[in-house]
């Protein structure tokens, strides 16, 4: 997968430079980790090369939301990031990588936030997205949403301690907390 094409499709180096570096900054910080985590645990048999370039268009939907602190400048909600991204990734191949396969990368920007929404949390907090579950199922994708929630794209100097990490998803409640810890058993190195 050449990840660098889409992400100089979406974001050429000649239009909005912050968020272009936003994105490739924290997406290589997260890729690095999941690659590493993937080495360092062989018995996950995890595809090191699909974590690495998945994880570096796990956010490609940035671009498409109203985050201003970030130099998102689109219309949509920021939680929508993650479906705007495998809508992005789905567009993009359809029209110029005919018989690839985007789904895997696609399925991973879609499940990515907090440790993956259900359909149950989205009906109950009222979320503006479809009612369906968006949770990682694949080890690939539960190892990049567990490295993303390391690495702010407001401080991308900074990887976040455990504690931090866990800190950030107390308002997706308890049972992300809950995952998030399973995760860090199985992953951590």
């Amino acid at each position: 997968m050449d990840y660098q094409r889409i992400i100089d499709y979406y974001f050429p180096a000649s239009s909005n430079a912050e968020l272009r570096e936003i994105l490739t900054t924290h997406s290589r910080s997260v890729a690095e980790l999941a690659r590493d985590i993937c080495t360092k645990h062989p018995e996950l048999n995890a595809d090191a090369g699909f974590a690495y370039d998945a994880a570096m268009l796990h956010d490609i939907g940035i671009l498409m939301c109203d985050a201003p602190g970030i130099h998102c400048f689109g219309s949509e909600p920021y939680l929508l990031h993650g479906l705007m991204g495998a809508k992005m990734l789905e567009d993009y191949a359809a029209e110029h990588l005919p018989g690839l396969d985007i789904t895997p990368y696609a399925r991973v920007c879609a499940r990515h936030t907090g440790t993956g929404l259900t359909a149950k949390s989205i009906r109950e907090q009222r979320l503006p997205m479809p009612e369906t579950d968006l949770v990682p199922e694949t080890t690939e994708e539960k190892i990049i949403c567990y490295a993303d929630k390391f690495f702010s794209k407001t401080r991308l100097d900074r990887r976040k301690t455990f504690e931090q990490a866990e800190q950030s998803l107390m308002k997706f409640g308890e049972e992300g907390i809950a995952i998030f810890r399973e995760w860090h058993g199985m992953f951590s190195c």
